[in-house]
């Protein structure tokens, strides 16, 4: 919970996704900053194993366990639903984009940094994405990966920011504060 929320005012909510090997607290942990500046409630849960169950091509425990999750959430929290994202790095990038673009009724805002694919299934809502990538990225290489996506959500008509910065495998802080930034400016 960002310092100053309060009940009466309807929040941003994120749903963070670590990547493979990662942990939910490690999210909150680098995410935290720019959360508490654009007052943005986060709740980042573990994958059920190593990493997201779709790498398997599949939603699964981890969908289920997410949907069980978010609706405490929403029984706690006073989300704002235009302003709800469903956000990760790496596996969990490509985990958002594919649960986001399956659930884009619920899921308003995607937010993908460094993602690898997106799982096959069909699309809800019409969601719009915000999606960065690292040109060194050695893990999962620009080309293959984002430079791809992002070419085929832009021609099936979403909205879509894209941002490549000179680097690795990694979440900069600049793009993760604009990733906020743009996030808390949904209307």
């Amino acid at each position: 919970m960002p310092p100053g929320y309060s009940p009466s005012v309807p929040a941003p909510l994120m749903l963070g996704l670590h990547g493979a090997g990662g942990s939910g607290s490690s999210w909150i942990s680098a995410m935290r900053p720019a959360a508490d500046t654009h007052g943005v409630v986060m709740f980042a849960p573990d994958s059920r194993d190593q990493t997201w169950d779709a790498i398997g091509g599949i939603f699964d425990e981890d969908a289920r366990f997410i949907d069980r999750a978010l609706a405490k959430v929403f029984s706690m929290v006073n989300v704002d639903p235009a302003r709800i994202a469903i956000a990760g790095f790496s596996d969990g990038a490509t985990y958002s984009l594919s649960l986001g673009l399956a659930n884009g009724d619920l899921f308003p805002s995607i937010i993908a940094f460094s993602p690898g694919f997106i799982l096959d299934a069909t699309p809800h809502g019409h969601p719009r994405f915000f999606i960065e990538h690292g040109t060194a990225d050695s893990v999962l290489p620009i080309d293959a990966c984002s430079r791809r996506i992002v070419p085929n959500l832009q021609a099936a008509g979403y909205d879509v920011t894209y941002t490549e910065f000179d680097g690795g495998h990694i979440v900069t802080t600049t793009e993760r504060d604009d990733a906020f930034a743009w996030l808390v400016a949904a209307q």
